[in-house]
């Protein structure tokens, strides 16, 4: 079975048979997988690796030995990393309304053990969807920073004050320039930041 949305899936949890398990259960789903044996292993791995620019998500263990999965889920919170990232907990009956509370907080999703299979590879796709709009819209915000910074300062003066909806002789009056001057700088900054108009471009400088 081809996956929706080709992904890594990152798996946090400290007993092997629960890991073993789930990496066979993503590889027969044609899923990728990295397995970690503890909050701190996975810690040190995001630490030393650059996250993959395409969709990926967290299997996390509520509770474990050492760091638990709430410290390491507190701690990629404060990372920003919860939206490309999207964290689904594995809980046992016990932590159910934890989990609830994680949702609330801006996990993605929980899964009570013993889990269906079905029900937890459907979750992961909805995870990896929502990857894959966070990871697209990271990348072009990424992308309209290069852009911005190609600009000259004189260019980035004149992109404000179009932006704000000066005409061209106003800009001018402001800067003490020609118009003719505006017009160049004005037609630099469209070509440069990949719009046709000022409604695009003010469009565009939203999405920083």
């Amino acid at each position: 079975m081809q996956p929706l949305i080709d992904g890594l899936i990152f798996i946090v949890d400290d007993d092997a048979s629960v890991r073993e398990a789930l990496a066979w259960l993503l590889r027969s789903r044609r899923l990728a997988s990295e397995h970690f044996g503890s909050a701190d292993a996975f810690e040190a791995y995001i630490d030393s690796t650059e996250l993959p620019m395409h969709p990926h998500c967290l299997l996390l263990d509520v509770r474990m030995p050492g760091t638990s999965g709430l410290v390491l889920f507190d701690r990629l919170a404060e990372r920003g990393l919860l939206d490309t990232m999207p964290v689904i907990f594995l809980t046992g009956h016990a932590d159910v309304p934890t989990a609830v509370d994680l949702v609330k907080r801006g996990a993605f999703d929980f899964c009570e053990k013993p889990f269906s299979d079905n029900a937890l590879v459907d979750r992961i796709e909805k995870a990896l969807g929502a990857s894959l709009r966070a990871v697209g819209a990271q990348t072009a915000r990424r992308a309209l920073r290069t852009r911005i910074d190609e600009l000259t300062e004189r260019e980035r003066d004149v992109m404000r004050l179009v932006v704000e909806g000066l005409p061209n002789k106003l800009i001018a009056d402001q800067l003490q320039i020609s118009v003719r001057t505006v017009e160049v700088h004005r037609a630099r900054v469209f070509e440069k930041m990949e719009v046709k108009s000022a409604v695009e471009l003010a469009n565009v400088l939203r999405g920083l």
